[in-house]
């Protein structure tokens, strides 16, 4: 019985790290300023590429700081819930009958 349970956990702790690993490579996008700034985020929460068109160089730092922040706080929470999903199926493999 414990040697199952062993196993159990060891298939799960494994099956999260491939999830993990698969999310390394899932990008997701956030934009603002109607694509003038975009932000780009690894399914784990990494930020990867930030772009800014270089025609708001010639508006005020606030703005650019503005439209930073909506970029990143939209692709972020993208990254949280694809990070989320996987993880819940990678728990179900595990444990069949698992609901979230």
């Amino acid at each position: 019985m414990i040697n199952d349970m062993m196993e159990q956990l060891n298939s799960m702790k494994d099956k999260m790290d491939e999830a993990k690993t698969k999310l390394d490579n899932v990008i997701v996008e956030g934009e603002s300023g109607s694509g003038a700034v975009k932000v780009q985020v690894t399914g784990n929460r990494v930020v990867k590429n930030i772009s800014i068109d270089p025609m708001l160089f010639d508006t005020d730092k606030e703005e650019i700081e503005d439209l930073l922040t909506i970029a990143l706080n939209r692709a972020l929470e993208k990254a949280e819930r694809v990070h989320e999903l996987e993880m819940q199926n990678s728990a179900r493999m595990v444990i069949p009958g698992l609901s979230f």
